[in-house]
């Protein structure tokens, strides 16, 4: 976890508007403390499937997880209903550093601010796949690109 005094003001001042893709999760009452790697893990996914053409079970690459992190602004309880915001900050040609805003129905003030770094891989040797990812997955990606420098 980075030490508050290096968080990038930038981050604690982002809004829904700033990212292209987003997921309502509901928390439920062991989610006082949530967890926020599943809340990432569950947007990603949901868009590398929507909208990337990805098939967990079948595709022939896969995304391993190399870096990720989180930045807690404030606390959400039981029982709220909760939207993740999706962005990609950078999109590399095997690589994708994605940004996860957290943020309360209804609410413009963004809760947490994470994410991580995948390295798509061939699914049987585990090794960086040789042309990069799939022009599929890098167009689907490219949407939710954002220009701007972002530090996570």
């Amino acid at each position: 976890m980075v030490a508050r005094d290096r968080i990038p003001s930038s981050l604690k001042q982002r809004r829904r508007s700033d990212y292209g893709y987003h997921l309502e999760y509901r928390t439920r009452w062991s989610d006082n403390d949530i967890v926020y790697s599943f809340l990432f893990d569950s947007i990603i996914n949901a868009y590398l499937i929507e909208h990337c053409g990805r098939n967990p079970p079948t595709s022939d690459q896969i995304g391993l997880v190399i870096s990720s992190q989180c930045n807690f602004f404030s606390s959400v309880g039981f029982p709220k209903v909760l939207d993740l915001g999706l962005r990609v900050n950078k999109l590399g040609r095997s690589s994708v550093t994605y940004e996860v805003g957290v943020f309360e129905r209804g609410g413009e003030d963004v809760k947490a601010v994470g994410g991580y770094t995948h390295v798509f891989v061939d699914r049987i040797s585990n090794r960086s796949a040789t042309n990069g990812m799939t022009e599929e997955v890098r167009r689907g990606l490219s949407r939710l690109l954002k220009n701007e420098k972002a530090k996570l």
